[in-house]
């Protein structure tokens, strides 16, 4: 194992942990959930945002994930490294699934897709998650930090205060959802390969998935 994945395994339980009750039942809580769940939604959507793309592979790594979410915010580092191990071999798909507990995760979901209108997915993905600590678990709106980075980001501001106000684009985030939900899902991150589920305990465990999922090709 990398020395950077034992830290971030080590960051990966210590939020667990010192998250309190709330953290560690939304982590526990998925795995019955999304095991028992019928099969009434898919977990990629043909608009789904795919963050790299393995052409000449069938194995898709998905994340419903909540921008708030001190897991997930654990978790991204982690996916940044899985993405450039398994580059070109594996899809790696994100989905939003905001949860309610979570006052600015709708927000910064509709911040992202506005992002998304004009090409910037990714770039605004990494500044919701790279500025996590600066405004999440407040109970104050963030909207004006998140239009904050989209001017640093170069996006057309009209544009984007346009997405923003747009209906469509909550409703594009809210489309997410309810497939999570569909599938099973109670907290984030939610993390499936190809159509399973996977209990996540450490960076291993996503590992080894996706080689066994690589290995049944």
């Amino acid at each position: 194992m990398k020395r950077s994945t034992k830290i971030q395994a080590g960051i990966l339980a210590g939020v667990l942990l010192a998250g309190g009750a709330g953290i560690l039942a939304i982590a526990l809580n998925q795995p019955g959930a999304a095991q028992s769940a019928p099969s009434t939604s898919t977990v990629v959507a043909e608009n789904s945002h795919r963050l790299d793309v393995a052409e000449n592979s069938e194995v898709t790594f998905t994340e419903f994930l909540d921008f708030e979410c001190e897991v997930c915010g654990a978790v991204y580092p982690v996916v940044e490294e899985l993405r450039e191990e398994y580059a070109g071999r594996v899809t790696f798909v994100t989905r939003y699934f905001p949860l309610p507990g979570h006052f600015n995760s709708r927000n910064a979901a509709i911040a992202v897709e506005a992002a998304a209108r004009q090409g910037k997915f990714e770039e605004m993905y990494h500044r919701m998650f790279e500025t996590q600590a600066e405004w999440g678990e407040q109970k104050v709106s963030a909207a004006d930090r998140f239009r904050e980075f989209a001017e640093e980001l170069g996006l057309d501001l009209d544009a984007y205060d346009a997405a923003i106000a747009d209906p469509a684009t909550e409703a594009r985030v809210q489309q997410d959802y309810d497939a999570a939900t569909a599938l099973g899902a109670t907290g984030t991150p939610t993390i499936f390969i190809n159509d399973e589920y996977i209990p996540l305990t450490s960076p291993d465990d996503l590992r080894k998935a996706l080689d066994a999922a690589l290995s049944e090709q």
